[in-house]
């Protein structure tokens, strides 16, 4: 990550600015899912390349809502919020659901979501949780591609999960096998 980039726990003063953050995203690929032929159980999940670039709105509105979860971490430049990482903790299961991650455009690809989700699985450790899930959706391909340079496996699927009726990958990190990151 760039070195002047800082991590930090949101304020509600973040939120006006964190709004404003553009969450579309433009992918030349999608994620195809078949169910498996038997005897195999399960689905499988394919790369689909598009005809062009295909621009796809967030699945969900921003909501202040983040502000109440277990974990909502900024990451800013000379105090101006560039992306927020935000989920909530399942304790009897060990987890972290990591349910929200935008990075404005012009910061994109430059290690800041990264470095937002390596501060939630160390906050996660720190909390002695055993797992991180990323959830994502289906047509996110570049959220998928990220998940998986970050070590996150598939761990399921879930349809109309999003208000636009977009089907969820959760991709999930065993934090005790995390080593390196």
């Amino acid at each position: 990550m760039m070195a002047r980039v800082k991590i930090r726990p949101a304020h509600d003063s973040d939120l006006t600015a964190l709004r404003g953050i553009e969450r579309e995203i433009v992918t030349e690929f999608v994620w195809r899912m078949e169910w498996a032929s038997p005897p195999a159980i399960g689905a499988i999940f394919s790369r689909f390349p598009l005809p062009r670039p295909l621009k796809l709105p967030y699945p969900r509105p921003f909501s202040p809502s983040c502000a109440e979860k277990a974990l909502f971490l900024v990451a800013e430049h000379n105090g101006t919020p560039l992306g927020y990482i935000c989920g909530d903790v399942l304790p009897s299961l060990g987890l972290l659901c990591l349910s929200d991650l935008a990075v404005a455009m012009q910061w994109r690809r430059k290690g800041v979501g990264s470095g937002l989700v390596r501060a939630a699985i160390g906050w996660a450790e720190a909390e002695g949780l055993r797992r991180v899930v990323l959830e994502m959706s289906f047509r996110n391909a570049p959220a998928v591609e990220f998940a998986r340079r970050l070590g996150f496996a598939f761990s399921g699927f879930q349809y109309d999960y999003y208000p636009n009726g977009d089907a969820a990958l959760f991709m999930a990190f065993n934090v005790a096998e995390g080593g390196g990151l």
